[in-house]
């Protein structure tokens, strides 16, 4: 046998070897997490995708809806803090000022004006 086969054979048997331990030894285990436990720039880039969501559909309700995954803070508090991380990172211009017209948006909000989904 020469070398060049004898390489190919060890090869093939490591990555059999490392499939079989990934896949039936120790396999991954997929855990349910709450969105509050991300860390802070993945709750920012979150929030900011909220923003987007906004800018499209004009429902603060459901904005705030979906900013309430976040922790129990208040939907402002949870903005603010993202806007913060953002300029502390130098987001884009434009992320920023998403992140500041949700954020606006939501100082006028009244629960209390919410018309109720179909």
């Amino acid at each position: 046998m020469s070398r060049s086969t004898k390489f190919m054979i060890a090869i093939l048997l490591g990555a059999v070897a490392g499939l079989f331990y990934g896949w039936v030894v120790n396999p991954v285990e997929y855990v349910d997490i709450a969105p509050e436990s991300l860390r802070v720039d993945y709750k920012t880039d979150y929030v900011l995708m909220i923003g987007e969501a906004y800018q499209v559909d004009h429902d603060l309700g459901l904005a705030v809806r979906r900013l309430a995954v976040l922790g129990s803070s208040a939907p402002t508090d949870i903005v603010a803090n993202a806007l913060s991380y953002a300029l502390q990172h130098e987001y884009a211009s434009q992320d920023l000022s998403l992140l500041q017209l949700l954020g606006e948006s939501l100082l006028t909000w009244n629960p209390n004006m919410e018309v109720p989904t179909p």
